[in-house]
Parts: structure tokens; sequence; C-alpha cells
């Protein structure tokens, strides 16, 4: 198993990210809001403690849902910033934030698509079989305006291409055929306040994990 910060192996991680512990969780949006709908501006400052914040919270967010990967957009910030910690099949960990992301272009020849479930966290619950490229590379900076080059394969492939669609006002049920997405749309009613709830207990416990009271 390797670990990899920023595109780059490092050594091991806590489970719980500092940026977690330091970020409080928001609320996620869901689909319907405007927000999602819509492409996200483009970041024009860079390095200001209210970015930094904001990553934090986002890793806070993403922690509390258990998920993969968190575009701004989904904090009900339009802004264009997403960030992941996603373990992919080969068991490997990838942790990182990018700001004005670009997906590289591959020739339709050369890539190769690979149907697996995918779900969102601003579709609370299920997950539906989607089609997407094995092999994906993303351009753009860190939050101080440096450039970053992310290269990601399966699973975390996947998870890139996803958030992707985010900053461009996309939700991965906009790939479905309509039935398939009636269906998804029909499980979330089922399964939304179970998931909140559980958001909710997992918030409940990052925030007494780092009170005074449990140290």
């Amino acid at each position: 198993m390797a670990v990899y910060v920023q595109g780059q192996p490092v050594g091991d991680c806590p489970r719980v990210l500092p940026e977690a512990r330091r970020g409080t969780p928001r609320r996620i949006t869901e689909i319907g809001e405007e927000i999602l709908a819509r492409p996200c501006r483009p970041a024009a400052e860079f390095g200001t403690p209210e970015l930094s914040a904001l990553i934090d919270d986002m890793f806070a967010t993403l922690y509390v849902a258990e998920g993969a990967g968190l575009a701004a957009n989904q904090v009900d910030v339009d802004l264009r910033l997403f960030v992941w910690d996603c373990w992919d099949e080969y068991g490997d960990r990838h942790i990182g934030h990018i700001l004005n992301p670009v997906l590289d272009d591959e020739p339709v020849g050369n890539r190769r698509l690979i149907e697996a479930p995918e779900g969102c966290l601003s579709v609370p619950g299920p997950y539906a079989k989607l089609p997407r490229a094995d092999h994906a590379v993303v351009r753009g900076v860190d939050q101080f305006g440096e450039p970053l080059v992310v290269e990601g394969r399966g699973y975390f492939a996947r998870c890139l291409q996803h958030e992707a669609d985010h900053l461009g006002g996309g939700l991965y049920v906009d790939r479905l055929p309509l039935r398939k997405r009636k269906s998804v749309l029909r499980d979330m009613a089922k399964s939304r306040d179970e998931v909140l709830a559980r958001r909710a207990e997992l918030a409940d416990e990052l925030r007494r994990s780092r009170s005074p009271e449990a140290r």
C-alpha cells in the first residue's frame, strides 16, 4: 500500500487527516439545487486564510460523509476546487486538493472504458453503474497557486473525472439513461434520511474528538 499526497508518494497518513480535524463539516448541497447545475468560477486568489479554511472544511465534510472526493459547489461555494481522500482498488490512498482543474483529453482510441458502480454525496444513498475512462490526468494549481498535475488509474481516475464533472455543473446521474436516473432518484428518496443521520453522527464524533474533554 502507498499513500500519495498531491500526486506524490509520502509516508503513512492518519485515518482522520489534520485538515479534517481543523475543519468544520458543512452541509452538502443536493441534486436539484441551482449551484450544482452551473459551471463554477475560476479561482483568482491563492494563499489566503479563507481558502485554507475552506479546504479544511471540505476535508472535514468529506470525512463525515465517508466519501472519496468533494467539489466546492457541494458545500455551496462557487469555486473551481475539489478535494479527495480516495482509496483505490490497488490498496493505495490518494489525498489532495486542486484548483482550476482541467482534464487532459485522450484520443478516443486510447481510452479504455470501465463500467463500475458510482455514487455521489449530493445524491445521498444510491449507486449506479457508469462507464468511465480507466486513466485520467488533471492539471491545475494548489492553494498557493503552484502548478499541479495529478494522474489516476482505476477508481481514482473515476474520482477525478467525477469531481471535474461537478465543477462543470454536472452530476453522474446526468450521464445515465432517463429510466435509470429516475430509479436512482427513487432510491435516494428512500435512503436519504438514513444517510444524513449517519453524517450527523460522524460530525458529532469528530467534534467530540477534538474537544478539550476528549484529550
